[in-house]
């Protein structure tokens, strides 16, 4: 991924949530990712349900923020 990928934020749906408040996401190439549940927290969410779209925020490959969706 390169550094002007990382800029901007990519676009996903929530699939699941797990108990450890970690989350798997499907973004818009149709690919699951696992987001930890440090990365859900540092984008503010305290309970992110299933089919709510977020945007993704990634360093070095690894999503380290599930961020609110962006706005048109």
């Amino acid at each position: 991924m390169s550094a002007s990928d990382q800029a901007v934020p990519r676009q996903a749906t929530v699939h699941s949530v797990l108990p450890d408040g970690s989350v798997t996401v499907l973004d818009d190439n149709g690919l699951l990712h696992d987001a930890t549940a440090e990365a859900v927290r540092a984008g503010g969410w305290r309970a992110p349900r299933a089919g709510q779209r977020v945007a993704l925020r990634h360093e070095n490959g690894a999503i380290v923020a599930v961020l609110p969706p962006a706005q048109p």
